[in-house]
């Protein structure tokens, strides 16, 4: 029972703290942002400029893994009954309304909600009673294929320059 209790507890704290969990549904694991929020974790997507959200489907499973803060590694693992939200309802209002509030360089910020509730799918990962033990190998993988590139290196002179300029500032 006290397992149990401070299993719980470590999920819940690590999983406020940490800004982004992985989860894996039916699909490829991704990266999500979420928000805590009575007891579960809060995801939005699969919508114009949102987060998608592969292989998370309403009432099926999901597993979660959250990262240390300060270190970036995996702290813990859990397993989610996954729920999604009816827009309108009353849990998904309480939910659009913490998640608004985390939603970081959202375009329309005033008319998030609405957008939602059009374009989106708002799901609720609510933890299950225990923790699962860690994998013993690594489970890295490469990047899933994205259309994002990474900008061009810095020029080599660039940091003479900035230090120029400093120099010039006394």
């Amino acid at each position: 029972m006290t397992e149990t209790l401070l299993s719980q507890a470590l999920v819940e704290e690590a999983t406020k703290k940490s800004g982004l969990i992985w989860v894996r549904g039916t699909g490829p694991e991704r990266t999500l942002w979420h928000v805590w929020h009575e007891g579960a974790a809060l995801v939005v997507g699969d919508g114009p400029g949102e987060q998608p959200l592969p292989g998370l489907i309403d009432g099926g499973t999901a597993e979660v893994v959250v990262r240390s803060k300060d270190k970036g590694g995996r702290l813990v693992s859990w397993t989610a009954s996954v729920s999604e939200l009816e827009p309108g309802s009353e849990p998904w209002e309480s939910a659009v309304a913490e998640l608004k509030g985390k939603r970081l360089n959202a375009v329309d910020a005033e008319h998030v909600p609405e957008r939602w509730r059009r374009e989106c799918r708002v799901l609720r990962l609510t933890p299950g009673r225990s923790t699962t033990d860690h994998p013993e190998t690594a489970l890295s993988a490469p990047p899933l294929p994205t259309s994002a590139t990474t900008r061009q290196p810095a020029p080599a002179a660039l940091p003479r320059l900035l230090l120029s300029r400093k120099k010039k500032r006394r």
